[in-house]
């Protein structure tokens, strides 16, 4: 088991569900989860009520924050209380919204169960919930009391998850660590079969990766938003879509790869090697969804500034750069891609 510290929140790689009761308290307790993960895990949960959610984007929104709350009152706890998440990125973020809101915040943590949620959605104090069309734009920042990554529990999940989480990594590793984008070039087949050590070795450093940059930039004023590397088009893409979040980062971030080349900070033979890693993990590097209806939502970014939008770019594997672009100019690549 290996330590991250981020800000006030220690995140534990290789910790075991189990032992998850020896991070948190031994009582005033409420537990959320899914469906999914409670049939397979609900065994092996501690002995606190629970919540059990759904699953899918469509739930996380403030009807569900607004039901939790009520069972929360209905439940007693109160002011020192501790809301325990076990699930994926959408149950870690309704988790620490509901958490961080009720009673003006209480303490909260995650058993995160996915590979995408292990390696972003769970780490990094982004809370939030969907509005109408907005993604994620009801939320806060506030830092969750640990996070356990349990490795034995990725082994249940479908093929197309550990391939969404692997979206994430690569953008850990195009931002900010070339050595790594090399390791996932030589291991990539290795990671989809969730070979023990390399999946470990990848978690714990995409993991590291967002450390630095969050305690260099906790609410993302500057450095923390070259996170969102390939994310302004991935997001519109779940919109039009049922493609997963780390498919969509996948194309946005082959979106952002060859606007970089475009507008020539990168070179051809680099986006060239971005697109095979990306085939190569079986991640699209495309979409049919139509450029219209992207470019329009698009213009709903969150990130946006007015008509001008920080777009994160590469100048080579392993550094990214903002820069700001206008949004009709974001439209028209769109429209080119």
């Amino acid at each position: 088991m290996k330590k991250i510290k981020i800000k006030n929140s220690g995140i534990f790689v290789g910790e075991k569900l189990e032992n998850v009761k020896n991070f948190m308290p031994a009582k005033n307790v409420m537990i959320i989860t899914d469906v999914n993960v409670d049939r397979l895990y609900g065994d092996k949960f501690p002995d606190f009520p629970k919540i059990v959610l759904e699953t899918g984007e469509e739930i996380k929104n403030l009807s569900t924050v607004e039901k939790i709350i009520r069972r929360l009152i209905d439940s007693g706890i109160d002011r020192h209380g501790f809301l325990l998440g076990i699930g994926g990125g959408i149950v870690s973020d309704i988790t620490g919204f509901a958490a961080s809101v009720f009673m003006r915040g209480i303490s909260f943590g995650f058993v995160s169960t996915t590979l995408l949620s292990q390696v972003d959605a769970s780490v990094g104090g982004k809370n939030g919930v969907n509005f109408d069309d907005y993604k994620n734009i009801v939320g806060n920042f506030n830092q969750p009391a640990f996070v356990l990554c349990d490795m034995d529990m990725l082994k249940t999940l479908p093929q197309k998850e550990i391939r969404c989480g692997m979206g994430e990594v690569v953008k850990h590793a195009l931002i900010a660590d070339a050595g790594m984008f090399e390791y996932i070039e030589k291991h990539y087949k290795k990671a989809l079969a969730l070979d023990k050590d390399v999946i470990e070795h990848i978690v714990y450093n995409s993991v590291m990766i967002k450390a630095e940059v969050v305690n260099i930039d906790e609410k993302e004023q500057g450095q923390r938003k070259k996170l969102n590397f390939g994310h302004t088009l991935a997001h519109a893409l779940e919109k039009y879509s049922d493609i997963s979040h780390g498919e969509a980062v996948a194309v946005g971030m082959m979106f952002a790869a060859k606007i970089s080349s475009k507008i020539g900070l990168l070179d051809e033979n680099t986006v060239v090697r971005i697109e095979n890693l990306l085939k190569n993990l079986k991640l699209p590097v495309t979409t049919n969804v139509e450029r219209l209806l992207l470019a329009e939502a698009v213009e709903k970014d969150k990130k946006k500034n007015d008509k001008m939008l920080d777009f994160v770019l590469l100048d080579k594997i392993g550094e990214a750069v903002i820069l700001p672009v206008t949004m009709e100019d974001v439209k028209k690549w769109v429209m080119e891609f």
